[in-house]
């Protein structure tokens, strides 16, 4: 049996609450592609990490972050105004993780700070995700 190993890659989701059905789409995909094992280190609605305050959030989300393949960004319009979305970009930019940026299905303009700190721009499909998740991960 020579199959190669399989990699596990630890992937943070940055997205914004309120469009969860985006959020809920891509863990599908990674859920639902062969050959493809991952472990979601994103903070989601539905199971908000345990913290009393901000600074205790960004801890750890800091923490989840410095462990991530890399940083998976719904790059919706909103994200313009989300103080986390920026707080995940800023600290995987310092930790050099790899941020990939995915357009959302249908939409035209993407915050310029997500083109500009992700190392690709990719479309609201599973192949061109898992693809840039494969040739980016750390």
């Amino acid at each position: 049996n020579n199959m190669p190993t399989l990699r596990n890659y630890h992937i943070l989701i940055s997205h914004s609450w309120t469009y969860s059905a985006q959020y809920n789409t891509v863990c599908s995909w990674f859920d639902n592609t062969a050959y493809f094992t991952w472990s979601n280190y994103s903070v989601c609605c539905n199971k908000p990490l345990d913290t009393k305050n901000d600074a205790e959030l960004k801890e750890k989300l800091r923490n989840r972050i410095s462990s991530a393949s890399c940083i998976v960004v719904l790059a919706g319009m909103y994200a313009t105004y989300s103080k986390w979305i920026d707080f995940e970009i800023e600290t995987a930019q310092t930790m050099n993780t790899p941020i990939i940026g995915v357009k959302p299905w249908g939409q035209e303009r993407i915050p310029l700070k997500i083109q500009n700190a992700s190392c690709e721009m990719v479309g609201w499909n599973s192949a061109s995700i898992i693809n840039a998740v494969r040739k980016y991960a750390v």
